[in-house]
């Protein structure tokens, strides 16, 4: 029994069926034939949905690029100048076209005819108009002016109304104020008449015991017309009359 175990010994081992042999290889390729023709006959017991991926078809490859825009030519048109050095050389081409150029005909200088308007004086200006006379004078009608209408009433500064001054009244320092030591500026509102006299005089500011003998000087003082487009208005100014005591 070791000795049939043995590969020396294999020329001692009993040789097998050959009908065994044939019927082993008989039943393998039948086993593998049925393998084959279930997927074909069972078509059911397949994988759809593997199946679905393997037949779609792939996608189709992306379009190509677009073409680069064309680079517009310019084309540059060279101009042959026919001065040489300032004088006119004869030209290498003649032209296809020639533009004639037709000069406008001046008026004739008679005939009546002056300043290019017909009908016209002899002696008129360049540019008049029919029926004119010698200088250019086409209406000898006076031109109404329209006038200027003048305002009755005008402001002006302190700075204006006193160098229209002629005459001025120093007012009386008042001695309660003076026994008081009470000094400072009266402020008043005038209006200048056409003929400089003083009129609508009121107080604007300034100290109660102060104020009296400011107005009581201010009333006569006398003032120069004040002219506007040759005619004389009346002038709304504002007069500041100072009072000051010796030694501050």
């Amino acid at each position: 029994m070791f000795e049939d175990s043995l590969l020396e010994s294999g020329g001692k081992l009993k040789k097998g069926n050959p009908w065994t042999t044939a019927l082993s290889f008989l039943l393998q390729v039948g086993l593998i034939g049925v393998m084959v023709l279930i997927p074909l006959i069972y078509t059911d017991a397949l994988p759809k949905q593997q199946l679905m991926t393997f037949l779609v078809a792939p996608p189709p490859p992306p379009p190509p690029p677009p073409p680069p825009a064309a680079t517009p030519q310019v084309h540059i048109q060279k101009v042959v100048s026919e001065l040489d050095n300032g004088q006119l050389r004869t030209p290498t081409a003649i032209p296809k076209k020639i533009a004639m150029i037709k000069e406008e005909e001046q008026p004739p200088s008679g005939g009546g005819v002056t300043g290019g308007v017909v009908g016209g004086v002899a002696g008129g200006s360049l540019g008049g108009v029919l029926g004119g006379v010698i200088g250019g004078i086409v209406n000898s009608a006076p031109v109404a002016v329209p006038k200027i209408q003048t305002p009755q009433r005008v402001r002006v500064s302190q700075g204006v109304s006193q160098g229209l001054l002629i005459h001025q009244v120093r007012p009386q320092y008042p001695p309660l104020a003076r026994q008081a030591r009470i000094q400072g500026s009266v402020i008043l509102q005038a209006v200048i008449s056409k003929d400089g006299t003083i009129q609508n005089l009121r107080l604007v500011s300034g100290h109660p015991m102060l104020a009296p003998a400011a107005i009581d000087a201010v009333k006569q003082w006398r003032y120069k017309p004040y002219y506007l487009n040759g005619e004389p208005v009346e002038v709304e100014t504002q007069i500041t009359v100072n009072f000051t005591l010796a030694g501050g």
